[in-house]
């Protein structure tokens, strides 16, 4: 009693930071439907009694909202009891948020929420014995046990995270919206399997795009960035802000000029809504009025609800932030939804209190089911992690996998006898090139792209520049002749794309990035690891078929400096999930490229930035390359390896040009090379160089990255590890310097490694300077 009573004194003496929205009343909620959505009075007046004059839906919000706070108070006691792990996010407080999901969103439109997502789950239709199981790292779990209370998914409900980076949800969900115009576009739509097949969306077809973010979080600037793109394509996506005056635990004005962020879309033509998260049948009317807007087929919008957290951002975190503890006692007291719905709608008569009580029974004996599952439930075997490591097992022969069997069909109906005309011309005029020996790097890796785009019409491809082909043209003609829809020009920033990217990639299609540079990737590294991470964190639910692919690497006199110079490839190297293969000819390039866009996960094709159109040679057409194999590309001599003085050489990209033109030179010291070119980076060809070494027992590396962290680095990790006793001599690695790339070629010579230093490394290999 004594804690009731200075709780309760606590409240009486509290100055709120942050002041409730009682003004926004149900009559101000209209009238911004009325001036802001234009609808007629008469439209906003049904919304609100469809609502309040069906005790059956009022009970539905009642039932959602019990759900939700019961949930997640059994999951915090089952925190205490140790029995879920790691960063735990709960919802209480804003329950009127899963109450309007269970109202007004179905099964088929597209979710995508933060890392406080349990209550979203439920609500969008996930078993909740599932949601538990995967909060106590069970088998049973939405997840198998790989996610995690960050990461709930399941592919049945369309519910797709569950991502714990702050706002990279944003473009995902523009993606998956965007899945939803390609599906009508195409005339594609899901089988019970949820893959495509060749049967149009239903003409009343009217899903739509949810994400879910903080108020903190949509400060962000991919916030911005979706709303340019929703504005652009007119997506039909719903942006939820859950607005708790709290970014992570920090007061929200304490870092934000402006949040009203319902606001944030006036200049994109996107409107919104703001509603007082209190008031859960107001949630509820005007919630629906938001998504059926979206649903006509008008474009996005906003829908901002106004609410309190009563808990910390996680059990795992302190609270030491200015006012978040007497703000939580305060709102417990003052601005409960739960509690402001029982007694309005016992007061007026609509509900008696036992059956509001027999509801809440129903709901927790339903939450006590669901923690007795995930109780029961069995540990994932071990076996499983390296399973989901990748869709697609390494040694996959992707010249074996079928093409869908509606190709022709979907590209005569969706490319005009002119286009397909127009492409087919270029097409063989690039074969002729490879036949010839004639192409280059940028146009096998087109005409790979081409090739695959007819063969597999739900492959998509993102660029920047891509009308005009981009720097290396390996875009070409891709809208030209697929149109926007399939063939997107992109704003100037990598991750806004590649998230997008990794949306469809989510909902059936097979994206591909062009990035121009390779280093205009460091803008998408959140990404680019959740891509990696995708497979494995939704317990195999979700492929991620995405191909990535630009110009890279540092070449001797590049001449380009630092920003353009960094390796870029050296970076993405411990993303896990991730397949890597660099390409230094056209044959490499084609082959990889097709092999990339056929497979299940996510690829990244670096190519040699200084010879994307300058190396030319023939390209074995129609074939797919493996993509955990080196290239064996100069044997040394049986009788330099009998007299000890032959080397196994690996490098890659611009490393490749400067090995072959230095093997004349070599041998003219009487030594000799067995020079390999690592065209998978990752997984590592460790079969093909341990057969080298069998053979040398010396080993040099000529890499395209730093000493500290570089891919030389890993290699020679590997062999130390694994084939040490194949070495007579410590391995040699010609790294760049850790210092940055100069532009001017004088000081360049001090950091990057080129023809010179592998002459000389194998010299003094061979004749033990080392």
């Amino acid at each position: 009693m004594a804690d009731v009573v200075a709780e309760s004194e606590a409240t009486a003496e509290y100055s709120v930071m942050r002041p409730p929205i009682d003004y926004m009343t149900w009559d101000r909620v209209a009238d911004q439907l009325v001036n802001t959505f234009g609808y007629t009075p008469d439209e906003v007046a049904k919304y609100a009694s469809d609502v309040e004059e069906d005790k059956d839906r009022l009970m539905q919000l009642y039932k959602a909202m019990t759900l939700a706070r019961g949930f997640e108070n059994a999951c915090n006691q089952q925190y205490m009891q140790g029995k879920i792990r790691g960063f735990m996010h709960l919802d209480n407080g804003q329950e009127s948020i899963p109450a309007l999901v269970d109202y007004g969103i179905k099964k088929e439109d597209k979710k995508y929420s933060y890392y406080r997502e349990h209550t979203h789950a439920i609500a969008s239709g996930v078993d909740s014995g599932a949601v538990m199981a995967e909060l106590f790292m069970k088998e049973g779990g939405t997840c198998k046990g790989a996610g995690g209370s960050m990461h709930i998914f399941d592919k049945e409900t369309y519910f797709q995270g569950g991502w714990a980076l702050v706002s990279e949800q944003l473009p995902y969900a523009a993606g998956a919206a965007k899945s939803i115009l390609i599906d009508r576009a195409m005339g594609l739509s899901d089988d019970e399997k949820l893959t495509k097949e060749n049967v149009a969306p239903p003409e009343d077809d009217d899903r739509i795009s949810v994400v879910f973010i903080g108020e903190g979080g949509s400060q962000n600037g991919r916030m911005a960035e979706i709303l340019n793109a929703a504005g652009k394509d007119n997506l039909p996506l719903l942006i939820i802000v859950i607005d708790n005056g709290r970014a992570i635990n920090t007061f929200t004005k304490d870092i934000a000029t402006n949040s009203n962020v319902y606001e944030q879309g006036k200049h994109y033509g996107i409107p919104g809504l703001l509603v007082n998260g209190l008031n859960a049948e107001d949630v509820a009317k005007g919630g629906k009025a938001v998504i059926d807007y979206i649903r006509s087929g008008k474009g996005a919008a906003i829908l901002q609800v106004h609410t309190y957290r009563f808990n910390g951002h996680s059990p795992a975190d302190p609270e030491h932030e200015r006012g978040r503890k007497e703000e939580k006692m305060w709102a417990r007291a003052e601005q409960d939804p739960i509690k402001t719905f029982e007694s309005k709608y016992t007061t007026n008569g609509v509900f008696t209190e036992d059956e509001l009580k027999e509801a809440r029974k129903e709901i927790l004996a339903d939450v006590k089911t669901a923690v007795k599952f995930a109780d029961e439930s069995p540990m994932p075997p071990v076996e499983l992690a390296k399973e989901l490591e990748y869709p697609d097992v390494p040694d996959t022969d992707y010249n074996t996998k079928p093409a869908p069997a509606f190709a022709d069909e979907v590209n005569a109906r969706t490319i005009s006898p002119e286009q397909m005309a127009t492409i087919q011309e270029h097409i063989a005029m690039l074969q002729d090139r490879a036949n010839k020996g004639e192409i280059s790097i940028g146009d096998a890796i087109n005409l790979a792209i081409h090739e695959e785009m007819l063969r597999d019409p739900t492959t998509t491809i993102h660029a920047e520049d891509l009308q005009a082909g981009s720097s290396y043209d390996i875009p070409k003609l891709t809208q030209q002749t697929y149109g926007q829809i399939r063939a997107a020009d992109e704003i100037i920033d990598e991750g806004h794309f590649i998230g997008k990217a990794l949306g469809e990639g989510m909902n059936g299609y097979r994206p591909i990035i062009e990035l121009m540079n390779t280093n205009f990737g460091i803008y998408g590294m959140a990404e680019l690891s959740s891509a990696g991470n995708t497979y494995a964190t939704t317990g195999g639910q979700f492929d991620m078929p995405m191909t990535i692919i630009g110009a890279g690497g540092t070449a001797p006199n590049q001449a380009l400096g630092a920003e353009h110079s960094q390796p870029f490839h050296a970076y993405v190297m411990g993303i896990p999930g991730l397949k890597i293969c660099t390409a230094a000819s056209p044959d490499a390039a084609y082959g990889i490229t097709k092999s990339m866009i056929r497979d299940n996960g996510p690829c990244f094709l670096f190519a040699p930035v200084k010879q994307m159109k300058e190396s030319k040679g023939p390209v074995d057409l129609g074939q797919c390359m493996p993509l955990n194999k080196s290239k064996l590309l100069h044997e040394a001599s049986q009788e330099s390896v009998n007299a000890g003085q032959a080397v196994t050489v690996l490098t890659y990209l611009h490393g490749v040009k400067e090995s072959l033109a230095s093997i004349d030179a070599i041998m003219e010291e009487g030594f000799d090379i067995d020079l390999i070119e690592l065209r998978s980076l990752k997984p590592l060809d460790m079969e093909t160089i341990g057969h080298s070494l069998a053979r040398t027992n010396k080993l040099c590396i000529l890499d395209e990255s730093t000493k500290s962290g570089g891919v030389g680095a890993t290699i020679s990790a590997a062999v130390s590890e694994e084939l040490f006793d194949l070495l007579d001599a410590p391995i040699k690695r010609l790294c760049m310097d850790d210092a940055p790339v100069p532009y001017a070629s004088s000081m360049e010579e001090a950091v990057v490694k080129r023809g010179s230093d592998l002459i000389e490394g194998v010299f003094d290999l061979c004749t033990g300077k080392f």
